[in-house]
């Protein structure tokens, strides 16, 4: 940012209205996450007082279904939600309901390994459902700085990607470890 400002100064391109309209616009922008946060804060506040996620884990314990696929129909839902909402809005409105559940569950590994591993699964899910079609919102996002380039271009080249997002997922999803390991070994 110091360098693109300098840039724009030695241009001298930097108008007293260019840097009015990009507060204007970075205000904006902030509102809107502030905005966001409030109604995260305000949702999770309601869900304390009505104790979901704690009737949640407590119904998903009852179902005497492998943990792995529990976590694996949550993982689906990452992607579902993934075509229609941004990471931030997804993570602040779901981990209050999904993360004691999934703690209620028995992995097998101490309760902090299975908080690391599933926030790690949250994050890579997260991230491969903003590149699935139908609407990979961050594939739109590219493509609207490539004008030239078709969107069925555009989903054809993050195939490779996506590919390896479910290898990566599936592996750390039947293998916990390899996701833990490095914490384990520099903890």
């Amino acid at each position: 940012a110091a360098c693109t400002f300098v840039a724009a100064l030695l241009k001298r391109e930097l108008t007293l209205a260019k840097v009015g309209r990009c507060f204007l616009s970075t205000a904006a922008t902030s509102a809107m996450i502030f905005m966001i946060f409030i109604g995260a804060d305000m949702m999770n506040s309601s869900l304390a007082l009505t104790q979901v996620p704690a009737q949640l884990a407590e119904v998903i314990k009852g179902w005497n279904v492998a943990p792995v696929l529990v976590v694996s129909g949550i993982l689906l839902f990452y992607v579902v939600l993934g075509a229609v909402m941004d990471e931030l809005s997804m993570i602040l409105l779901t981990i209050p309901i999904f993360f004691p559940a999934v703690m209620a569950l028995d992995f097998g590994m101490p309760a902090e390994s299975v908080a690391i591993w599933f926030g790690i699964m949250v994050l890579m899910t997260v991230g491969f459902g903003l590149l699935a079609p139908p609407v990979g919102l961050n594939v739109y996002v590219v493509n609207g700085m490539a004008k030239d380039v078709p969107i069925a271009e555009s989903y054809k080249g993050v195939l490779p990607f996506l590919a390896s997002d479910v290898i990566r997922t599936a592996l750390l999803l039947t293998f916990p470890p390899i996701s833990l390991w490095l914490v384990q070994y520099v903890g």
